[in-house]
């Protein structure tokens, strides 16, 4: 079903995963797509104009940008000479030097009557073509017209438009005119010239007919629209029906989406809406006949009068009409395993046959009641014909606005314009709007695109040209081991600490993966109700993991989950009973006490969290828990998957990630793994700022797994079968970073040897510096933040930050996310990125002739951080159309998603708050493998192909021995020049970024530079 495909995939709010928002049109390239999308979801495909031009402003995009990307787009075209307009290349440079305004006809008619457009140049017309256009209209006017020299007939037409003009001045006085007097009239006849040579023009634009849905013919024709009939009730419908138990009134249970729908508005009297009282007849009538949904889909159309060829597209209009909660039913349909409660197979066809024969009656109220239609629905849409005709194609006032503005600025004058022929006119029409507005932003992307993409690969280097030997622990000395090893998930937050942690660690070796360790399970926890998937979306896990509280705190736990049982049963039931009259009453008179820790919350964030978790230990489960996570059962059970994994399944997970992060000796006496999430109160999107790698849940659990199957004995026996030796001295220990509070807590502290509690005591410090540093460079992006505050300071605001009830924005998430490095750490190590790169290690000195290792890294890297890129890209461009708006009027609908206010669609997406400082770049890759290896894997990975050959991200490959770059471009890899070898050096991440709110440039984190300030 192809409207199934364009509905959004975002599922759960509960489980959120980035994702590419246009993901139905990725077989098209990227500004195809965003065109085509933005016709179909009306929506914008790149920021506005103004935007980029305040980039340019603010040396975001250099005019060298601009230029090499126009040259670029224009090819062997640009230097094609248009007569007076000049080259090609030259008309579009000059049109995108200057902003271009248009708007609605009524719009321009007022700007041109009631403002000063006819009496005052542009504030951007340079002195010069200002002098210029006065003096040849002034010398037009007096010599060629006034006099009638020479007297053709095309002077004559000039004349009668001249004589027109001047009634309005003071003509006989002409010869006296002052400056300003001749500035007025010379605006008025260049835009008569130019509304006469527009009018005369022949169109060159196709005339698109308008949507085929009867709402949208009764909308142009009425002002009514019938979907909003249809959503107030599809809305509440819908949002009961996939609840997932946030609501008090449960659905009849009769099945699925047309079942339950018959039942509850199948009954006696039914809505007391006038334009639904034909309802419970018609579901009645249905049920008689005893039609599906694919046939009452069918009888719909038929009597909706849609022919056969307009079909498809009428039913992708329809169900993108409401396409939050379509999609909400599509995901729940096809990935049930996300939520508690699935829907059955087949809702979204039902949810369209009701969504049809609401509209059927919702269409035959709005013609009735709008322009006293009483026929056949088949017959609205002709009825309204003249309502029902629209197009694309601008008015001539709006044609000639460009025009006229484009004249002043590059000094087009009135006699040129008017004595150009109607197919001279034609060319400049076509060749002016055919470098569209979309068109222009279209330049300004890539410009800005290119900007970021020089200053990155410049930076890496020259960096790596400075590279130096870093210090190690006094115990390390002459060793070449690490002190330790910290590994982390990709995550670009994950980045400035682990670039602090070396900062303050240099003997320290840092590493990374996807955050979900290739440890793919259905988890739950010792407090948990439901399993939660926790691996990438794409990957359906066979495998279930259980947390159990210590057997010696079974006892405890048995009673605080007893208490935990009471308090949610008496709170349900007062919720419940608030609805009542009387309960009504109570809540009236005392709700007010609720306010108090509402309050508290706000003024005394951080206080009343820890005063909270003081009181609450008697319900919270104990501390002391293990992982069941080794098979049980043999063989494995067949209904629900298994429990556990099995001696080799575990061999074989720690492997693969040891194998793709490079880690296959050289092992630290301490390894750890680090799993990220994030809390913050009031926050629906909470889950969006978890490991995406996790299906938008905490990663803590896999670090934790796989630190323990890589100490279990078994599995290290089995890796050593395959060349794979963990020394014995080597301990893991899995952990869990809280990306929003900086926090870092630790699993299975009691199964570490005392040989390592020393070490472990030391890495624990210094992580407690990392995390005060990391804490110090993310609040120079808030602004309740002075840029003088310390780094303890900082870090007690993140803390509040996470507690407090009324924070918009507890954390800035992915935002400015810009690139991805896929390599060994040697090449960005103490590099500063601004929180900008996603970092996947990568050693291609253990991988093989196949790119076993790198095709397995990508296949999950690049659709997963292309997923984040893109949906930051959509939901910053157009906020409101691919995000979901402000979040503060948002309320959580059925524990799935969100609506802005009382009642509208599902908003997936990201909401404003999320985006607004990031800047909507398509992700940089920064692969170090060959060109050669590079194409032999996008070849076999069509996917991987689809991103790249289609431009939805940037690609470069590095080469691990000449430390060449060659840079994708129109299908194949071309060397990459470096532009500059300036890097700023300093002593420290604090010193780069100290005082700067704004995005900041690249920079060496140089050690040496820290000696020299210590001595």
């Amino acid at each position: 079903m192809e409207a199934a495909h364009l509905l959004p995939a975002q599922g759960p709010i509960t489980a959120f995963v980035h994702h590419n928002t246009l993901h139905a049109l990725d077989h098209l390239t990227f500004d195809e797509a965003v065109i085509k999308g933005g016709e179909l979801f009306s929506c914008h495909p790149y920021l506005p104009e103004q935007r980029y031009r305040e980039k340019l402003k603010h040396g975001r995009i250099l005019p060298e940008d601009i230029e090499a990307v126009l040259s670029e787009d224009l090819g062997d075209r640009g230097d094609e000479f248009l007569g007076f307009l000049g080259t090609r290349h030259s008309l579009q440079l000059n049109m995108l030097a200057y902003p271009l305004r248009s708007g609605p006809v009524a719009e321009l008619r007022w700007v041109v009557a009631e403002t000063d457009a006819l009496s005052k140049f542009r504030e951007e017309t340079t002195p010069a073509n200002r002098d210029h256009l006065i003096e040849t209209t002034r010398r037009w006017v007096m010599r060629d017209l006034r006099n009638g020299h020479p007297p053709a007939a095309n002077n004559i037409r000039a004349r009668e438009l001249v004589d027109g003009i001047l009634e309005h001045f003071d003509k006989p006085d002409i010869e006296h005119w002052d400056e300003s007097t001749w500035e007025d009239f010379t605006l008025h006849l260049l835009w008569f010239v130019c509304r006469d040579g527009v009018g005369n023009a022949p169109l060159q634009k196709e005339i698109h007919p308008a949507s085929s849905r009867h709402r949208d013919v009764l909308l142009k024709a009425t002002g009514a629209d019938s979907d909003r009939l249809v959503h107030e009730v599809l809305i509440r419908f819908c949002a009961a029906f996939m609840d997932q138990g946030f609501g008090s009134w449960p659905l009849p249970q009769a099945g699925g989406f047309f079942e339950s729908f018959v039942a509850l508005y199948g009954c006696p009297y039914g809505p007391p809406s006038l334009w639904m009282r034909g309802l419970r007849a018609e579901l009645e009538r249905i049920q008689k006949a005893g039609l599906t949904s694919l046939e009452s889909i069918a009888e719909s159309l038929e009597l909706l009068g849609v022919g056969e060829k307009e079909e498809a597209e009428f039913l992708v209009q329809t169900v993108l009409a409401l396409r939050g909660y379509a999609g909400m039913l599509w995901q729940l349909e096809c990935r049930g395993d996300r939520v508690a409660r699935p829907v059955p197979p087949d809702t979204l066809f039902e949810f369209l046959a009701v969504r049809l024969i609401l509209d059927r009656l919702a269409v035959t109220h709005v013609a009735r009641e709008g322009i006293g239609y009483q026929g056949d629905l088949r017959g609205v849409r002709a009825a309204v014909t003249e309502h029902a005709q629209s197009c694309n194609v601008p008015s001539v006032d709006q044609r000639s606005f460009l025009i006229f503005q484009l004249a002043q600025l590059l000094g087009w004058s009135p006699e040129t314009l008017y004595q150009l022929h109607v197919d001279n006119w034609s060319i400049v029409l076509r060749e002016v709007e055919e470098f569209s507005s979309v068109k222009r932003r279209s330049i300004y992307h890539r410009a800005y695109e290119r900007r970021y993409r020089l200053q990155a690969l410049d930076a890496m280097l020259v960096h790596a040209q400075r590279l130096v030997p870093q210090a190690k622990l006094t115990q390390f000395a002459g060793s070449d081991t690490p002190a330790f090893q910290f590994i982390t998930c990709i995550d670009d937050r994950e980045e400035s600490f682990r670039r602090h942690l070396e900062e303050v660690a240099p003997q320290s070796e840092t590493l990374s993966a996807a955050g979900f360790y290739a440890v793919a399970m259905y988890y739950r926890g010792a407090a948990d109700a439901y399993f939660t998937p926790l691996c990438p979306v794409i990957i359906k896990p066979s495998h279930y993991v259980v947390e159990h509280v210590a057997y010696s705190q079974k006892q405890k736990e048995h009673l605080h989950r007893n208490r935990r049982r009471t308090i949610g049963t008496v709170t349900q039931r007062v919720h419940l009973g608030s609805r009542t009259f009387a309960g009504g009453w109570f809540a009236a008179l005392f709700g007010s006490l609720a306010s108090l820790p509402l309050v508290m919350r706000i003024l005394y964030p951080r206080a009343t969290s820890r005063f909270r978790s003081l009181i609450g230990g008697f319900v919270q489960a104990p501390s002391a828990t293990e992982l069941q996570l080794e098979r049980t059962e043999d063989p494995p059970g067949q209904s629900n998957g298994h429990i556990g994994y099995s001696t080799k399944e575990m061999a074989d997970i720690v492997a693969r990630i040891l194998q793709d992060i490079g880690l296959t000796h050289n092992f630290s006496p301490l390894v750890i793994f680090c799993g990220h999430g994030s809390s913050s109160l009031n926050n629906p999107h909470e889950s969006a700022y978890n490991c995406g790698a996790c299906a938008g849940a905490r990663g803590g659990p896999n670090a934790r797994a796989i630190a323990q199957m890589a100490n279990d004995p078994r599995v290290r026996t089995l890796l050593e079968e395959r060349n794979l030796r963990i020394p014995l001295e080597t301990a893991f220990v899995g952990c869990y970073h809280d990306t929003c509070d900086d926090s870092v807590a630790f699993y299975d502290l009691d199964q570490l040897p005392l040989s390592h509690r020393e070490l472990f005591d030391e890495v624990q410090g210094l992580l407690g510096e990392a995390r005060r540093r990391n804490a110090h460079e993310r609040c120079r992006r808030f602004r309740s933040v002075s840029l003088t505050a310390t780094p303890d300071a900082a870090l007690k605001h993140v803390e509040s930050r996470a507690e407090d009830l009324s924070q918009a924005r507890p954390e800035y998430n992915h935002a400015t996310n810009a690139l991805c490095i896929v390599g060994r750490r040697e090449w960005n190590r103490g590099l500063f990125l601004d929180r900008r790169a996603f970092l996947t290690s990568y050693d291609p000195s253990q991988d093989d002739e196949e790119r076993t290792i790198l095709t397995r890294i990508l296949q999950a890297a690049i659709p997963v951080c292309a997923g984040i890129s893109l949906e930051y890209y959509f939901s910053t461009v157009d906020s409101e159309g691919y995000g979901c708006g402000n979040k503060l009027p948002h309320n959580i609908t059925s524990l799935l998603g969100v609506m802005t206010g009382a009642a509208s669609d599902l908003r997936p997406g990201l909401s404003a708050q999320m985006v607004e400082i990031h800047e909507p770049v398509r992700i940089l890759f920064v692969i170090e493998t060959t060109p050669e290896a590079m194409l032999q894997i996008l070849n076999k990975n069509e996917g991987i192909d689809r991103l790249v050959r289609g431009e939805w991200v940037q690609l470069a490959t590095i080469d691990p021995y000449t430390s060449q770059i060659q840079y994708f471009v129109r299908g194949k890899f071309e060397p990459y020049t470096q532009e500059s070898g300036e890097l700023p050096e300093v002593a420290s991440s604090a010193d780069w970024y100290r005082g700067w709110r704004d995005h900041l440039g690249f920079a060496s984190i140089s050690p040496s530079k820290r000696a020299v300030q210590t001595q």
